[in-house]
């Protein structure tokens, strides 16, 4: 970087870290309590609190929900540096994202890749704004980490395609407005082969979902049904038939994505977690040596993690990711989650076993501990991101 680009930079992140003082309001620099603290948008969407709309409305007015996607689909247009800055200045103080959406993590870059100009034109703005809400129809019943035997079918109908099948585990099914779906247009083709990429509104005359009560008391996914939903076939993404290029891709997204759970992000660090249960000896340290030393453990195991998805994200920026690299990243950032919530029952004994009681906030802590049971299955079983890794990223044989 020349000393011209870096100073610009740096004014960048001047500029930067005072807009961020003067709008993120106070409440918005704490971790969100619940999911229902978490703004995910959408046509019917209602914001938990003011401060909420306050931030979500200013930043999307600047492009800062989407920051580095184009201005013109409601972006920031900020260069992969630039992009940097503003994540590390929100880290700084703690900002919580302004949007969180499926529509960013993952159907975003696969239309900027993929999408004509019609469908970028149509969608990407929509979810830069916050107004469609998306989820992801992938997993069926018979074909969850084996994807590509989906039988969802879309038959040929003039200019539309007729769908029939079912879906499984859809996160948030029952609140999204559009859905990017996967389905065989053509059953005679190979087991890869022959599968479109599609898009159409939940609102469709055929479309049913079922939420599905987990262990955890919550029911985030959903069984969803098509029943001759019939799609123009304007908005299959891509080419028809050529639908799992674009559905690989997304995965590469929906993998990182998922892997940041295993970041701490802006809650308060593990061992301060442990110290409310276990308390502190006389040198101010965790009174437990043993979970002492798991939680160092844990800790120096999630800084390497955050550098890592620094790491991905400055190959991306450079042409030079490896394609499989966000299934390393996905098994090892689901895997620390896991540890993480293993560790906070572990230190909260059999208080942490409180299901419903004021105390417990309704059982916060082993309800988010049964739900990381699912981190490990969900965009990709643990089994798999390590069979991809192997076969991929090390070239193993036999992998």
């Amino acid at each position: 970087m020349s000393e011209t680009e870096s100073a610009e930079l740096e004014r960048f992140r001047n500029e930067t870290r005072a807009w961020l003082e003067a709008n993120c309001p106070p409440e918005m620099r704490k971790p969100a309590t619940s999911d229902a603290d978490v703004f995910w948008g959408g046509r019917n969407a209602k914001f938990s609190s003011e401060p909420q709309r306050i931030w979500f409305e200013r930043m999307r007015d600047k492009g800062w929900t989407v920051p580095d996607w184009p201005k013109e689909y409601g972006g920031g247009g900020l260069s992969a540096a630039e992009h940097k800055v503003l994540r590390a200045e929100m880290a700084r103080i703690g900002a919580r994202p302004p949007l969180s959406s499926f529509g960013i993590w993952m159907l975003g870059p696969a239309l900027l890749k993929y999408g004509n100009d019609a469908q970028k034109k149509e969608h990407l703005p929509k979810i830069a704004a916050g107004e469609i809400r998306w989820c992801q129809g992938y997993s069926e019943p018979n074909a969850g980490s084996d994807l590509a035997s989906l039988q969802t079918r879309a038959e040929s109908d003039g200019d539309d395609f007729i769908i029939n099948g079912q879906k499984i585990w859809t996160s948030y099914a029952n609140y999204a407005d559009w859905i990017f779906c996967l389905v065989r247009t053509d059953p005679t083709a190979k087991k890869h082969d022959g599968i479109s990429f599609i898009l159409f509104d939940m609102t469709s005359k055929g479309v049913s979902t079922k939420p599905i009560l987990l262990i955890s008391g919550y029911s985030p996914f959903c069984e969803t049904f098509f029943d001759n939903v019939r799609v123009p076939k304007s908005h299959v993404v891509g080419t028809v038939n050529r639908g799992w290029d674009v559905a690989k891709y997304l995965l590469q997204h929906e993998r990182a994505m998922i892997s940041g759970m295993g970041e701490r992000g802006v809650g308060r660090p593990l061992g301060q977690i442990a110290a409310d249960s276990v308390g502190t000896d006389g040198q101010g340290r965790l009174d437990d040596a043993m979970l002492r030393g798991q939680i160092a453990r844990f800790d120096v195991d999630e800084a390497a993690l955050a550098a890592c998805a620094e790491r991905a994200v400055d190959l991306a920026n450079a042409g030079q990711a490896h394609p499989a690299f966000s299934s390393a990243m996905k098994y090892y950032g689901t895997e620390l989650n896991k540890r993480r919530y293993e560790i906070l029952m572990s230190a909260g004994g059999v208080d942490a076993l409180e299901w419903e009681s004021e105390r417990s906030k309704q059982g916060a802590r082993p309800r988010a501990w049964l739900r990381t049971k699912a981190n490990s299955i969900e965009g990709g079983t643990s089994e798999v991101m390590l069979g991809i890794v192997a076969k991929r990223i090390l070239d193993l044989p036999g992998a």
